[in-house]
């Protein structure tokens, strides 16, 4: 749920730039000189939206315009063509995405919820709150460079621009720019559809730019940052199952999960996903290392119909379940608590019996941890330190840890950086891609209106010549698009903040 000093700072400060609003608005000693300095400074307030104007980017926007005219001409019609399959595309995916959300309602199973292709996001419900920086960094970024298009290609067709402006919705922040109507009202169907195709276009390049470099980052910071040797720890959950003086620390390197090598933090999630869904490993012990006197503890089943044999509830001690080495062809299995550590200190896993006996000269058995159907015993190799011995259910030690694939080179330089730039990158990735979707949908006060309105404009003026059929077709398709949007977005609030 959304965390209660979050929504209560929101809230008061919401509270308090209203009231300042409202008092200084109804005062008649200052609304005059309040309402002017609000107008000098491009300012507008209401209840939880505050925006800003100016027109002091208008000549960059001018000489963006003028670079190249024969290659902007190619690229935003290409922006075109894209925006068009993106108007139809965003339709098809929206309706997957309902039809996804409603078998999800339908269904039990937990996993169906990660299938989604779209999903909406809640600050503090879905999106962790140590990252709502990057997330809001990466939609002011999505939203500054989708109005850059619609700024350029509208002065590239003789639109004027009055300005470009920034606000803040509750939380959320944006971009617009202000375009000059009548100039707009006047040009071609196909010009109108270059400039409101321009910033889905727009979006959809910094996507695929932000891509590219989430790609290219190891080279970019191969002269600083080391990749291939290894899973850095960035960060240990204090409390959870690696944290503690034999778990992991912010500084090591993982280099295995039991016999699974870990050369990066891909590496890392598979492996831990392979050993969630593989029974568990065994190891391989000299024989002459049993003592008698562990095998003296009685099994006792558990409910899920394994075995336990270590009932003092020991934090050294663990289960384990092996062939009695007496007679080869039987199946009988015992169990002895043993000292876990130095059970599996430098010894080798092992599946079955016959793989002990096959790389070792010294007569050895295999022995495996008894413990509960969806729990593992887990061996983490960072060198130079021991092994961090972890028992439990593998996605927790997953959570617990926070891992990035960026060794530095140098003492000097933080651990943290590639982690940013990383982040940053993904959120860019997600969040201009979904703008992209969501702008081409024919959808009322979306760029997908007035893109449809300008196809339509320009591909039926022959074929349905009454301009207020026209206008009624496109007000029906508009209708459908918004409701496929609206149930979208319902459905998926209810699914992410009811269940």
């Amino acid at each position: 749920m959304i965390p209660v000093p979050l929504l209560v700072c929101v809230m008061g400060g919401w509270c308090a730039v209203y009231l300042t609003d409202t008092l200084l608005k109804s005062s008649v000693k200052h609304r005059i000189r309040y309402e002017s300095w609000l107008a000098g400074r491009g300012l507008m307030l209401s209840p939880f939206h505050v925006r800003w104007q100016t027109t002091m980017f208008n000549r960059l926007f001018a000489y963006c315009a003028r670079i190249n005219p024969r290659a902007q001409y190619l690229w935003f019609n290409s922006g075109l063509v894209f925006g068009v399959v993106a108007m139809v595309g965003s339709v098809v995916l929206l309706i997957r995405t309902l039809q996804q959300t409603l078998a999800q309602m339908t269904s039990d199973n937990p996993r169906m919820g990660n299938q989604q292709t779209l999903q909406v996001v809640v600050p503090g419900i879905n999106l962790p709150t140590s990252q709502l920086a990057y997330f809001f960094m990466a939609l002011l970024l999505s939203g500054v460079i989708h109005e850059l298009g619609h700024a350029v290609a509208a002065l590239r067709e003789q639109v004027r621009v009055n300005g470009f402006g920034i606000f803040v919705f509750v939380v959320y922040p944006g971009a617009f720019v202000d375009l000059f109507t009548t100039h707009l009202n006047i040009i071609s169907p196909v010009q109108q559809l270059r400039i409101f195709c321009a910033g889905v276009w727009h979006n959809f390049v910094l996507c695929l730019a932000a891509l590219a470099f989430l790609f290219l980052l190891p080279i970019f910071l191969f002269p600083v940052y080391s990749t291939g040797g290894g899973a850095l720890v960035s960060e240990v959950v204090q409390g959870a199952a690696a944290d503690g003086p034999r778990g992991l620390s912010v500084g090591d390197i993982v280099v295995g999960l039991e016999d699974c090598p870990v050369k990066g933090v891909e590496d890392w999630s598979s492996c831990l996903s392979h050993l969630s869904h593989s029974p568990q490993t065994g190891y391989c012990v000299p024989s002459s290392s049993l003592q008698p006197s562990w095998a003296h503890g009685r099994a006792f089943k558990r409910l899920d119909g394994t075995f336990d044999c270590c009932s003092n509830n020991s934090l050294t001690d663990l289960c384990f379940s092996y062939i009695k080495p007496q007679g080869k062809n039987s199946k009988e299995r015992e169990y002895a608590c043993m000292p876990v550590r130095k059970m599996v200190t430098g010894t080798q896993v092992c599946r079955t019996a016959e793989d002990c006996t096959a790389h070792t000269e010294v007569a050895s058995i295999c022995v495996t941890p008894s413990l509960e159907n969806q729990t593992r015993f887990i061996r983490v190799t960072h060198p130079p330190n021991t092994h961090m011995l972890f028992v439990g259910y593998p996605p927790h030690l997953q959570y617990a840890v926070s891992l990035t694939n960026f060794v530095p080179r140098f003492g000097f330089l933080h651990l943290d950086l590639p982690v940013f730039l990383e982040t940053f990158c993904k959120y860019v990735v997600s969040l201009s891609g979904a703008l992209a979707v969501v702008n081409s949908v024919p959808c009322f006060a979306l760029d997908g209106q007035w893109m449809l309105n300008a196809l339509l404009e320009a591909t039926l003026v022959t074929v349905v010549t009454d301009r207020q059929r026209r206008e009624l077709i496109g007000f029906f398709l508009l209708l459908a698009g918004s409701a496929l949007l609206a149930a979208n977005v319902a459905l998926g609030l209810w699914m992410v903040t009811a269940r």
